[in-house]
């Protein structure tokens, strides 16, 4: 026998074992009863049960070391429930939203009798959302009328008459009636005496049917209600009446995810009629039986999703206001934040079985076309300054952070986000990509490449296949030259990091002394001399602090800098931005000569030849290139960098 069946075995017989041991609730009425009497939270409405499970996994406020707080949500106190934590990204508003729904349903307020509706464009995660609030409930245990499709609350049993003092003593609420099912169990089977109904503990499961139910759409010709509330089995008919329990097939969605969740895909490509059922469901918590009994008791969590399309169809006719009334709608747009849209792709792309090299800024490229694509036209700035804005990021401008406030940008266009590219255009991208590689791997050079090809063969729409081809081949182009010729000339740099901390050590120095109308002393001769006018000159046009400008510009560095200091932060020179960026290029403008140099020499000396060696070490050990990813960039670099030099 080999050592994988032995293994298998062992733990098919360990799984077994721990199962055995596991006991399930088995008792009637009285002894369920007992139960609640000990722990009343036992009995809970679908809303408040789902509520709490998600609420289990934990939640915190957005801490203020994340830079997001203030940057992106302006100071807030953002709430991240773990649950959703390292799936969802970019998505805090529609999931609190989504959470504050749930916690007034869970307080049976209004909307407990809510539809809560999911509306935005395709690919921005309205689906995925829905699938993992319903895979919240999955393996959750509750308990049940045995031999009851329709899966009630126990005590529901309870007759009408003592309600008030068993709710008063075991502190739960009594809502609803027994299905016509467990009726005439109760009745036949029992003989009426409900105290003896057998009550069984059962799970949550999509899969098993049982308290989770997905309804499609369906075509307008087969549409039947029967899917909602279930039907008449004919082939039970030749042995009982058409009005008796026991010829019910209760297996619609509305029975199947009582006491738990109901999915409707793509909700409003149903036809009207279909959708009717909503009606009772929500607000009087009642569907339905299909036959010619009574209503069934309704009580679950009704999600549906939709694009906004349908929406605004459905909305503009006004015979649609019975269900429009019973809708709770949260909008789900795209990502508009650079960062966390990186974050999905890398998340699809984990889940992939692809197993190649994806170059540095790759994703990112592809994320920025995104993002830009779906981003309106603004007075305030281009939409590569906004973009970066909506990132968090800090636009300078001539030594200064450019004031443009993300909440005036956001408020011009209340609408943004909700089209444009969606995630499952760039994952194909991004799949044909890798598929077209003969070397296992794609850079932002292949991913540029696969982006203009779909956009020019599959975007229908001319104004947007326009926008999207004048992103890529000149924004995005531009952007990511800079970023590899800033990301060459730094692979020139030795000790990049300690030359950049001495040159903003030297700076810090000779601003204070000029701001302060004081000398330094040198470190060796302890001489003092004036500040380095030249020098700190040098640093500052890297900006565009020029003249007069640069009295405020050393001003702000060393009064920031020493109130960092005050509060005990340690400063570097990543500490202040518009002076990261200038000594960043004032380090790179000093070998851009010599990159360009040698990127383009077609044949190099030995000098040339071990310089390139030494960068492309540098690519691969700091930077996270391999030699033939490496290899394209740089070939890609000669081609499009320094062209008129």
């Amino acid at each position: 026998m080999s050592n994988i069946k032995k293994q298998l075995l062992q733990q098919i017989k360990a799984t077994r074992e721990e199962s055995s041991k596991k006991k399930k609730f088995s008792g009637n009425l009285m002894d369920y009863i007992e139960m609640v009497e000990k722990d009343p939270s036992i009995v809970k409405s679908a809303h408040k049960r789902l509520h709490d499970v998600i609420e289990s996994h934990g939640s915190y406020v957005m801490p203020d070391s994340d830079s997001r707080k203030f940057k992106i949500f302006d100071g807030e106190q953002v709430k991240i429930h773990k649950y959703f934590e390292g799936e969802f990204f970019g998505m805090e508003n529609v999931i609190e939203k989504v959470m504050s729904f749930l916690s007034s349903a869970a307080h049976k307020g209004e909307e407990s009798r809510q539809v809560l509706l999911l509306m935005g464009p395709v690919g921005a995660g309205k689906s995925a959302l829905t699938e993992h609030i319903k895979k919240a409930l999955e393996g959750e245990k509750y308990y049940a009328l045995k031999g009851d499709p329709h899966r009630g609350e126990p005590l529901q049993l309870i007759p009408r008459s003592l309600r008030e003092s068993v709710e008063s003593a075991l502190k739960v609420k009594i809502d609803g009636d027994i299905s016509p099912v467990a009726r005439h169990k109760l009745l036949n089977d029992y003989e009426g005496k409900y105290e003896n109904f057998e009550v069984e503990e059962v799970t949550f499961s999509q899969r098993g049917r049982r308290g989770v139910a997905s309804v499609p759409p369906m075509d307008a010709n087969s549409q039947d209600v029967s899917v909602l509330i279930g039907s008449v089995d004919i082939s039970k008919l030749d042995k009982y009446a058409e009005d008796d329990p026991r010829s019910l097939s209760l297996n619609g969605a509305f029975n199947v995810g009582n006491r738990g969740v109901v999915e409707l895909v793509e909700v409003f490509k149903n036809e009207i009629e279909f959708l009717h059922t909503i009606i009772t469901a929500t607000q009087e918590k009642r569907v339905p039986s299909p036959g010619k009994s009574d209503m069934l008791h309704f009580d679950g969590v009704i999600l549906a999703h939709c694009n906004e399309a349908e929406w605004n169809r459905f909305q503009s006719e006004h015979t649609n206001e019975a269900i429009m009334d019973r809708i709770v709608k949260i909008s789900v747009p795209y990502c508009l934040e650079l960062d966390q849209e990186v974050k999905i792709y890398e998340k699809m792309l984990g889940k992939s079985d692809f197993n190649a090299h994806i170059a540095p800024h790759t994703l990112k490229i592809a994320s920025m076309f995104s993002v830009m694509s779906r981003l309106k036209d603004s007075a305030k700035c281009d939409v590569l300054t906004k973009m970066k804005i909506y990132n968090g990021e800090e636009v300078l401008e001539k030594g200064r952070v450019r004031k443009v406030d993300i909440k005036d940008l956001k408020e011009e266009a209340r609408h943004e986000g909700m089209d444009g590219i969606s995630t499952r255009f760039i994952t194909k991208a991004l799949d044909n990509a890798l598929t077209a590689s003969d070397k296992n791997m794609i850079t932002p050079i292949s991913v540029m490449e696969s982006l203009t090809k779909m956009v020019k063969e599959q975007l229908i729409d001319e104004s947007l296949k326009t926008k999207c081809l004048e992103l890529l081949q000149f924004t995005i182009r531009e952007e990511y030259l800079k970023i590899l010729e800033n990301e060459i000339a730094k692979a020139f740099i030795t000790a990049y990091e300690e030359q950049a901390q001495t040159l903003f050590e030297s700076y810090l120095d000779n601003a204070e002394a000029y701001t302060t109308h004081t000398k330094l002393k040198d470190k060796v001769t302890k001489e003092e001399r004036k500040p380095d006018e030249g020098f700190m000159a040098s640093i500052e046009e890297q900006i565009g602090v020029t003249g007069s400008a640069r009295d405020g510009f050393r001003s702000d560095v060393t009064a920031y800098m020493f109130a960092k200091m005050r509060r005990g932060e340690k400063v570097c020179y990543k500490t202040y931005e518009p002076l990261k960026n200038a000594i960043e290029s004032y380090l790179i403008s000093s070998v851009r000569s010599m990159a360009r140099i040698v990127t383009k020499s077609k044949t190099r000396n030995d000098d040339q030849k071990q310089q390139y060696s030494d960068m492309v070490q540098t690519l691969m050990k700091d930077y996270g290139y391999t030699p033939e990813s490496a290899e394209e960039i740089l070939v890609y670099a000669s081609n499009n960098l320094w062209r008129d030099s």
